[in-house]
């Protein structure tokens, strides 16, 4: 279990896993999208579909943990913006596979974990037939803006934790890292 001085090694691992595989996901999307390189959708969604389970494991296991407690006296504004910030990073984390999912799967191009078919893809004579365009085009402008708010709040997330590390000098970030002691 977390304490306030220190996280669990399931903490940090689940941490780290979902932050480093959506951050690759959201870089390869951006490329993906940029020089229209479809041929790594399939490497997007399976690695995606894998993480959605990292997601929902880090999900549950925040939820029994409850959110992170700081490790210093701050006021309540800064408190509830930290609340907010995570909360909402979860939220993100949670919803944007979900559109990833649903575009594709409305899209006619179904999804699945490399070989293994999920939803399966819906084609006449080779080609994507979508299932429902409204919901299609909806997943698709959804994932997209949800990817960029994401990375955006994932650029906050980082700077405040460089900011208790560098400028309140706390052991915040340490105890992400795995390096607070019940001392600090």
């Amino acid at each position: 279990m977390d304490t306030k001085t220190n996280f669990s090694r399931t903490t940090i691992v689940l941490h780290w896993l979902v932050a480093a595989t959506i951050i690759g996901l959201i870089a390869l999307g951006i490329y993906m999208v940029e020089t229209e390189s479809w041929h790594l959708y399939d490497i997007h969604k399976s690695i995606g579909l894998l993480a959605f389970v990292a997601i929902l494991a880090r999900l549950a296991w925040r939820w029994r943990n409850g959110l992170p407690q700081p490790v210093r006296p701050v006021s309540r504004l800064e408190h509830a913006t930290a609340v907010a910030a995570h909360v909402v990073l979860l939220i993100l984390t949670v919803v944007l596979p979900l559109t990833g999912m649903l575009f594709s799967g409305a899209s006619g191009h179904g999804f699945g974990i490399f070989d293994w078919q999920i939803f399966p893809s819906h084609e006449v004579a080779g080609q994507a037939v979508p299932l429902s365009a409204r919901w299609s085009d909806f997943g698709q402008t959804a994932h997209g803006f949800l990817g960029y708010l994401l990375l955006v709040l994932i650029v906050l997330h980082a700077a405040a934790a460089l900011k208790h590390h560098l400028i309140d000098k706390d052991a915040t970030l340490k105890r992400m890292l795995g390096r607070a002691t019940e001392s600090t």
